[in-house]
């Protein structure tokens, strides 16, 4: 019996030994980061690395000692439209990581999508709305998606699509560094 269960916009399936991943990272969303701080990562704002073929990986939990795919590994393919940034990633239950990630977002733990980018220079705008800010993301560097538990932008959250022959479930006045600026 095939089995599926819907959790967001991560779409994951088995086939065999390995697992194919198909997510997307809406552009144009606003969030709130922090109290009074939003961002809104504009359509294409990640396209420079990705349209120069740059390395970019797919991470658990925003930790480069768990990488899932990437594509110098040819594991990791990137869609960049003005609607969102598309990736689809082979993974590989190989590792102890990937297994816990697998695990972990069958169980509904994991369900969204991050991205780890540094701003370019002259890649924002900042907005002063009222008593609050919205920094809009333009242009900037994407080094990796991440899966996690709890993402900035909800829109990304995951959808799990898991197919298995099987019974049941399977499994501000100071400088700020920019990478640390609106972050908690």
């Amino acid at each position: 019996m095939l089995w599926g269960g819907n959790l967001g916009a991560l779409d994951v399936r088995s086939d065999g030994g390995e697992t194919r991943l198909r997510a997307s990272f809406p552009y144009g969303a606003q969030t709130e980061l922090a109290p009074g701080r939003h961002e809104v990562i504009a359509p294409r704002a990640f396209a420079d690395r990705i349209d120069a073929g740059e390395d970019i990986h797919l991470l658990f939990g925003h930790s480069f000692d768990k990488p899932l795919a990437s594509r110098a590994a040819g594991t990791l393919t990137l869609a960049d439209t003005d609607a969102a940034l598309v990736l689809e990633a082979r993974i590989d239950g190989g590792t102890s990581w990937a297994r816990d990630f697998l695990a972990a977002h069958a169980s509904g733990l994991i369900r969204g999508l991050s991205p780890g980018f540094r701003v370019q220079p002259g890649g924002e705008r900042i907005e002063r709305r009222g008593a609050d800010y919205l920094r809009t993301v333009m242009r900037a560097a994407l080094f990796e998606l991440s899966a996690v538990t709890r993402p900035a932008y909800s829109q990304a959250q995951i959808e799990a699509r898991c197919w298995a022959e099987n019974s049941g479930a399977t499994t501000c006045g100071t400088t700020v560094h920019p990478l640390k600026r609106w972050r908690l």
